[in-house]
């Protein structure tokens, strides 16, 4: 674990993990979440030559917060990751509330940046013809329900829940609208205690991370997605309760030349414990 300085000057803390040689790989936690990597892919990078780099999105675990940022900005914030590591070329992929800021880097970072990966990412709030809200599992419909009336409304809702996720029992309950049939089959054993690992980590100093993603969802990102032209990944699951599949549609129809992967078999925790070593490969053969 180390901290690095944003180009303007406040903390990033970082996470290191597989093959320290490697093709380095930046990963854009989810919502929320944190700079932590699970060990099955600290495993899995190490065995295929990545060096995966987390980071702490500002707000969370020990990134300082940076108040009324939008998506567009975490691409400063990985620029200055990558001079701070001096990484010549890189790669990065983002689950979830990270696959936004994942298409951020795609659309906005300098040519060290050789691809993409989108894993069920959320859509634009205000995307023409997207129901954004439909499929949506009632934990997230309360959660952005709430963030759509302001930080006055959505605040004391993410702190009574952060409350609540900070122990495994209060974590699967907040979890159960979310969660079908695939994704509840992994949400076992060193799965379950890394995904609790994970958000405890970036809640620790409290909900300003996870406020300010939310806020930045439903307010325009600060980019257009027709300016990305290296390659993107895109994955979605057909049984994601977290961001419906029609949110994966409506992106892989909008993004310039993306390969996407659009699995029946899939829900929205599955595509971390089933696809990372194809994302890999896919990444690695953009080297």
């Amino acid at each position: 674990m180390s901290a690095i300085s944003s180009a303007d000057g406040r903390t990033l803390e970082l996470s290191d993990a597989g093959d320290p040689s490697g093709f380095p790989v930046v990963v854009q936690h989810g919502t929320p979440s944190s700079r932590l990597l699970w060990s099955q892919h600290d495993a899995l990078a190490r065995s295929q030559g990545i060096r995966l780099i987390g980071y702490d999105r500002p707000g969370y675990g020990g990134s300082t917060r940076d108040e009324g940022r939008n998506v567009a900005t975490c691409a400063a914030d990985v620029n200055a990751i990558a001079d701070a590591l001096a990484l010549e070329r890189y790669a990065t992929w983002g689950i979830s509330g990270g696959g936004p800021h994942a298409l951020a880097c795609a659309a906005l970072c300098d040519d060290r940046l050789l691809a993409v990966g989108s894993l069920a990412a959320v859509a634009p709030y205000e995307a023409d013809g997207l129901d954004w809200f439909a499929g949506m599992g009632e934990g997230n419909l309360d959660e952005f329900g709430k963030v759509l009336d302001g930080e006055a409304a959505v605040r004391p809702f993410l702190e009574e829940v952060r409350n609540e996720k900070l122990d495994a029992e209060g974590l699967i309950s907040l979890l159960e609208t979310l969660l079908g049939p695939e994704d509840l089959s992994v949400l076992t054993g060193d799965f379950a205690a890394f995904m609790l690992e994970w958000q405890k980590t970036g809640l620790e100093p409290g909900v300003e991370g996870w406020l300010d993603d939310d806020l930045a969802f439903v307010t325009p990102w600060g980019f257009d997605l027709a300016a990305i032209t290296r390659p993107v990944l895109l994955l979605h699951g057909a049984d994601d309760r977290f961001v419906p599949v029609s949110h994966g549609h409506w992106l892989a129809a909008r993004i310039p030349g993306v390969e996407a992967r659009i699995t029946e078999a899939d829900g929205h925790l599955t595509l971390l414990t089933r696809r990372m070593r194809e994302v890999n490969e896919w990444l690695l053969s953009h080297r």
